[in-house]
C-alpha cells in the first residue's frame, strides 16, 4: 500500500497511476490471489522476474501506457488497465487490456478506473480511438466494456494467441466523440 499518492486522474473511489517497479510485490500477490478469476482469459505476471519484464515494457515502451487502478482509501491496487499498440499519426488508437484483482471484483472499481483511463487517453494522450478485444465467453469483461460506453464493432476469428491456442474475440471500441472528456 502506498501513503500519499499522486494520481493521473481520480474518481470518487479510485485513482489511476502508472506502474512502478516497486509495485511488484503487491501486484504479484494480487495476481496469485486472482488466478481463478483471471484464467482462462488472462495471465498477469505472478513472479518477480515476470513482473519486472512486464512493468519494464509498460514503463519504457512509447507504444504502451500502463495504469494501476488503486483504491483511494489506502491506495491498494484493485486492478490494472493497459493501452497497448498505441499508433499515432492518422490513426491515434490503442488497444486496451485489463483485469480486476479478486478482492476488488464486482465492486464497480474497474468501471470507475476504466472511465478514468479512457478520459485520460482521449485528453492527456491525445488518442481518438480505443479498442477492446475480448473472448466471447468472457461475460464480465464484455459487461465492463458495455458499461463504459464501448460499442460492439465485430468479430475476429482466431485473433489472439492465449493459453496455447488462437482464440476468437469480439471487437469493442469507443472514440473520443462518444465520450465527454
Amino acid at each position: 500500500m502506498h501513503g500519499v499518492t499522486e494520481y493521473l486522474a481520480e474518481g470518487s473511489r479510485v485513482g489511476i497511476r502508472h506502474y512502478t517497479h516497486e509495485d511488484g510485490a503487491e501486484f504479484i500477490a494480487r495476481a496469485r490471489e486472482s488466478k481463478a478469476l483471471h484464467q482462462p482469459w488472462l495471465f498477469p505476471p505472478a513472479n518477480a522476474t515476470a513482473y519486472a519484464s512486464y512493468a519494464g515494457r509498460l514503463i519504457e515502451d512509447p507504444t504502451k501506457a500502463g495504469f494501476l487502478v488503486c483504491e483511494r482509501d489506502g491506495g491498494g491496487i484493485a486492478g490494472f488497465i493497459n493501452i497497448n499498440n498505441i499508433v499515432e499519426g492518422a490513426f491515434q488508437c490503442g488497444a486496451l487490456g485489463y483485469g480486476a484483482f479478486a478482492h476488488a471484483a464486482g465492486r464497480g472499481l474497474m468501471g470507475e478506473g476504466l472511465d478514468l483511463v479512457v478520459r485520460y487517453a482521449f485528453g492527456g494522450l491525445g488518442l481518438h480511438r480505443l479498442e477492446i478485444n475480448v473472448q466471447p465467453d468472457n461475460a464480465a469483461s464484455i459487461a465492463l466494456a458495455r458499461r463504459c460506453g464501448f460499442r460492439l464493432e465485430g468479430f475476429s476469428p482466431e485473433f489472439l494467441f492465449i493459453d496455447g491456442a488462437w482464440r476468437d474475440h469480439e471487437r469493442w471500441a469507443v472514440t473520443a466523440d462518444m465520450i465527454r472528456t
